[in-house]
Formats: C-alpha cells, sequence, structure tokens
C-alpha cells in the first residue's frame, strides 16, 4: 500500500512540510510517482512510527545540544556548498554541511561533546569532536575540529554509515543514529535534559 505525502504525515501525526523534508533529503527507500504525487510505502511510514526514542539519559550528560537540520541545499560559500542534509553528499561534504555556522552555546555543545543531527524529529547523524570552536562577527559558531561518527542512508531499515575510526564515536553514532529525538527552538540549535527527553517521544513540526 501507498501513502501520499498527506496520507504518510497524518499517520505520523506531523506536519506535512515536516514528513516532506525526509522525502527531499533522500532517506526513504520506495518512494514512487504518480504525476506530481510522491508516493511513500505504508512500511516505510510504518517503520519511522515504530522508531524508539534516543536513549539521551546514557549520555552521562545533563543538558544536550541538537542540531536540527532541512534537507540539503547548494549554497555559495567559499569553504563549503552544501547546508543542511542528505546521505549522497558522503561524509566529507555532509561534515562540511553540519559543522556550523550556528548560533548556539558553544561551551555547552562542547562539555557534551556529543551533538546529534536530526531530520524531522529523528536522528541522522551524530558529531563529536566539539572541543574546539570559531566564533564569526555574526555571532555564530562552527566547530572546526568536528568528527562526523556516523550517518544514516536509510531512515527506515535504519542503515548506518560509521565514518570515525575513534571507538567512542562508533558507540554513540550506534547508540543514536535512527532514534527519535524531539527537540523545539527557534533557531538551528536545541536544548534537551537528558532526564526526560528520553520519555517524551514527539516530533519536529
Amino acid at each position: 500500500m501507498l501513502l501520499t505525502t498527506g496520507q504518510a504525515a497524518e499517520e505520523l501525526g506531523c506536519a506535512v512540510t515536516t514528513f516532506r523534508r525526509l522525502v527531499n533529503a533522500g532517506v526513504l527507500p520506495g518512494l514512487s510517482h504518480r504525476g506530481v504525487r510522491v508516493m511513500t510505502p505504508l512500511l516505510v511510514v510504518q517503520a519511522l512510527q515504530d522508531r524508539a526514542p534516543a536513549p539521551v539519559h546514557r549520555l552521562g550528560v545533563t543538558e544536550l545540544g541538537v542540531l536540527r537540520v532541512d534537507a540539503a541545499r547548494q549554497i555559495g560559500d567559499d569553504d563549503r556548498h552544501w547546508i543542511g542534509y542528505a546521505p549522497h553528499l558522503g561524509p566529507e561534504n555532509l561534515l562540511k554541511s553540519l559543522k556550523g555556522w550556528w548560533r548556539c552555546d558553544a561551551p555547552a555543545i562542547a562539555a557534551a561533546d556529543v551533538l546529534p543531527v536530526t531530520l524531522s524529529g529523528y536522528v541522522v547523524a551524530v558529531l563529536t569532536g566539539l572541543h574546539t570552536w570559531e566564533r564569526n562577527a555574526e555571532g555564530r559558531y562552527a566547530f572546526s575540529d568536528a568528527r562526523l561518527a556516523g550517518y544514516i542512508t536509510d531512515l527506515a531499515a535504519p542503515a548506518k554509515e560509521l565514518t570515525s575510526r575513534v571507538k567512542s564515536d562508533r558507540a554513540l553514532a550506534e547508540l543514536l543514529l535512527g532514534t527519535r529525538l524531539e527537540s523545539h527552538s527557534g533557531g538551528a540549535i536545541a536544548y534537551v535534559t537528558t532526564n526526560t527527553a528520553d520519555r517524551r517521544p514527539g516530533k519536529e513540526v
């Protein structure tokens, strides 16, 4: 059975724009087209419904930064050509697209030393190596030594690519990738308390 984007969003209890981010990022398998409509297999939507919340209580910190991104789009920066998330970018371009520039509490992010990246409320990438940052004239921060611990290529499975050779990075990626992580913020970076975030599964809107 195939669902339209609107039907899939209704099944998940999220906004159509929220579900469309997953479609545009290319993380959902089995999509097809009927005219201008994108059709998603019901089994894929059910897999997203059944996804467990992120076990952030296991991270050993009281507060966790979360980077909320949209599907990747091209930009004109000198040091990077993309911003946002799409697995087809590959590890090198994906890392460049995710590690700044953001308005955030850089010391708080550095203290946790892990930054889950969420797309429509699902963890699609994990950044580590966040102890060093730069600040530009606009008050935005970039984490120059950030490492991409891993990322998702298929959110329904989920299929994970572990890209770091550091054992602790790979463990964090295994723990968090593909899980659901609710966060709310007016900007790209949100903060969740780790003793409650894992008990309140939900979706970004």
